[in-house]
C-alpha cells in the first residue's frame, strides 16, 4: 500500500490512478488528519507526501513520522512545488528518502518509487499490514504484535479472502466457494467453526473480523466487539 497526502485535487487523483494501474494499492488523502486516521488503521509501504497542505504542512507530517517509533523508517518521498536547493535541502535533511518537484512526469513518480521501494527492501504487494497484523502471503507468513502465529491452510486462505476484499461483507457462500471449492459437499457452518477457530489463534487482532448478521464476514480495520 502507498498512500498519498495531496491537497491537489487533480494531482492527487492522476498520481493514485497511475500507481493502481502499475499494480500497486493506493490511497490518496487531501487533508492530515485523514491520513493520520488511515495510519492508525494500516501502515503503508511508502508515503508520498506534498509540503504545502492544510492543516498542518509536510515537513512537520516527516517529523512525527520520523519521530515515532513505529513509522521512523517509513520511506518517504516529498512532492511539492517549491524546485530551490534550500527546500530540497531542509527536505531531505528532515528525513525525506527522496524529493520531486512539481511538475513531474508519471515515468519519473514510478521509476523514484519502484527504486525505493527496492532500496529500502520494503514488503511486496502480497503482505497486509494492519494494526498489530501482518500477513504475507507468498511466504505464508502471519503475525501478530511481532510473534507468528501458526494457521492451517484453509485458516490462512479464509484470513487472506478477508483481508483481500477488506470492508466487503462476504456470505458464507462466498467463502466456501472461494476456500473449498465449488464442488464441497459441506454445510455453511465450517466457515462458522474456521471463524472461530482463527480469531482464537489471532488473538486481538481476531477483533478485526467482524460478524454480519444475516450474511456472513467482513474483515474490518477498525476493530469492533463482538456481542
Amino acid at each position: 500500500m502507498i498512500y498519498l497526502l495531496e491537497d491537489d485535487e487533480s494531482i492527487r487523483k492522476l498520481v493514485t490512478y497511475t500507481l493502481q494501474h502499475a499494480g500497486y494499492e493506493a490511497a490518496g488523502f487531501e487533508r492530515p488528519s485523514a491520513f493520520w486516521a488511515a495510519m492508525k488503521r494500516e501502515t503503508p509501504e511508502l508515503v508520498l507526501l506534498d509540503i504545502m497542505l492544510p492543516e498542518e504542512d509536510g515537513l512537520s507530517v516527516l517529523g512525527k513520522l520520523r519521530g515515532s517509533a513505529l513509522w521512523r523508517e517509513l520511506p518517504v518521498v516529498m512532492l511539492t512545488a517549491k524546485n530551490a536547493e534550500y527546500d530540497r535541502v531542509v527536505g531531505l535533511d528532515a528525513g525525506a528518502d527522496d524529493y520531486i518537484s512539481k511538475p513531474f512526469g508519471m515515468m519519473e513518480l514510478l521509476a523514484r518509487v519502484r527504486a525505493l521501494l527496492r532500496r529500502t527492501g520494503a514488503p511486496a504487494a502480497s503482505d497486509h499490514t494492519v494494526g498489530e497484523l501482518y500477513v504475507c502471503r507468498d511466504k505464508h507468513i502471519v503475525r501478530v504484535s511481532g510473534q507468528d502465529v501458526p494457521l492451517t491452510n484453509k485458516e490462512f486462505s479464509l484470513l487472506c479472502l478477508l483481508l483481500e476484499h477488506s470492508g466487503a461483507a462476504l456470505t458464507r457462500d462466498r467463502i466456501m466457494d472461494s476456500v473449498w471449492g465449488s464442488g464441497f459437499d459441506g454445510e455453511n457452518r465450517t466457515v462458522d467453526v474456521h471463524v472461530r477457530t482463527l480469531r482464537a489463534k489471532l488473538g486481538a487482532a481476531g477483533a478485526y473480523i467482524e460478524t454480519v448478521r444475516g450474511v456472513g464476514y467482513r474483515f474490518s480495520p477498525e476493530k469492533r466487539s463482538e456481542p
